[in-house]
């Protein structure tokens, strides 16, 4: 069988990778206002740096951040588009036992996308990897169903089926911006 040298690749991950201690230190100390913004990117960068050659080391085709830099593998990407923002909830989401954090997104004005910081992260892969670097973004139609009841203003959108046309632009543009930086691997985690 001859090995497959683009994407798809046989063995492959949606980019998520459980964050190491440091990372989970450092993400509860910046929490706390005990270390600065800068000093948490320190420690993520060392740990995406470690991640990514373990990825190599295994003999993976393909490298991914682990998604160090995200709290949610969907709301961070959300939250910083445009007029989308992540806000507290009363109540987590159960999973396996678990609650997570109680946040969610609402839309407060026309959904954009225009200065999203995900596109630097995917520089920084890009630029310390010798493989495939590869992205994973959540897709549209998951902003549809993590919407709670209210989330959307009626100001810009009087109907929520309203988004789509503007978050279908905001996604073309973001397609355009990682590949403009390079990214010939962006995948679209569609869980809904």
């Amino acid at each position: 069988m001859t090995q497959r040298t683009k994407p798809p690749f046989r063995a492959d991950h949606v980019g998520s990778i459980l964050r190491t201690a440091p990372v989970k230190d450092a993400r509860a100390k910046r929490e706390k206002g005990e270390i600065t913004a800068a000093q948490l990117k320190e420690v993520e960068d060392r740990e995406i740096e470690k991640i990514i050659k373990k990825q190599e080391e295994i003999g993976l085709k393909v490298a991914t951040d682990g998604e160090f830099r995200r709290s949610w593998w969907h709301f961070d990407f959300y939250g910083m588009l445009d007029n989308v923002e992540i806000y507290e909830l009363d109540h987590g989401i159960q999973f396996q036992g678990v609650q997570s954090k109680p946040q969610s997104i609402r839309i407060t004005g026309k959904i954009g996308f225009s200065n999203h910081p995900m596109v630097e992260h995917f520089k920084f892969l890009k630029a310390h990897t010798r493989v495939t670097p590869k992205m994973t973004i959540p897709s549209p139609s998951v902003m549809h169903f993590r919407l709670e009841p209210g989330a959307v203003a009626k100001s810009a959108y009087p109907d929520r089926d309203a988004i789509f046309d503007d978050l279908a632009v905001a996604y073309q543009k973001a397609v355009r911006a990682f590949y403009d930086a390079g990214c010939r691997y962006l995948q679209w985690d569609d869980t809904a």
